[in-house]
């Protein structure tokens, strides 16, 4: 349990940091890029979602499984199509789709609490923030991210 806990909150030294990056050759300018897709895809989700909300002067919307399904995959296409318009191609199928849906189905779509939904940015900001402490758990989460996302950009 000790080793578990020391895992998601112990920082790590930034030079451990530093050789982690290096060893997983994950270049700061593409994370910063791959840090730009993960807010993009938040913000379009968070701003064009139509479903329940905390208002209790709206009325609430529940939307099905399918529903959600083809408003993830509607945003993550305009995504991948805003990207494609600045010259960066990633394929629109593949582990990295897989990994996203997964995430947003977890904590957005399926998420009852609304203030965890709406914090889903300041979790990518704090996790591709290059300035703070890592623990070993945020390495492991940005090397994923950084790995699926290299492995579905056209080159």
């Amino acid at each position: 349990m000790e080793n578990f806990f020391n895992y998601i909150t112990k920082p790590l030294k930034p030079e451990d940091v530093d050789t982690w990056l290096r060893i997983n050759n994950i270049i700061p300018e593409k994370l910063e890029l791959f840090s730009d897709f993960s807010h993009s895809l938040n913000n379009l989700i968070l701003d064009t979602y139509l479903g329940e909300t905390d208002n209790h002067n709206e009325t609430k919307i529940t939307l099905s499984e399918n529903d959600n399904m083809g408003h993830f995959d509607w945003c993550w296409n305009k995504v991948i199509n805003n990207f494609s318009k600045e010259n960066i191609e990633f394929y629109s199928e593949g582990e990295h789709y897989e990994y996203f849906n997964s995430f947003f189905n977890e904590v957005f779509y399926n998420q009852t609490d609304t203030t965890i939904k709406t914090t889903i940015g300041s979790f990518f900001n704090d996790l591709f923030n290059l300035d703070k402490s890592f623990t070993k758990s945020d390495l492991d989460m940005i090397t994923t991210i950084y790995k699926v996302l290299d492995k579905h950009i056209k080159k």
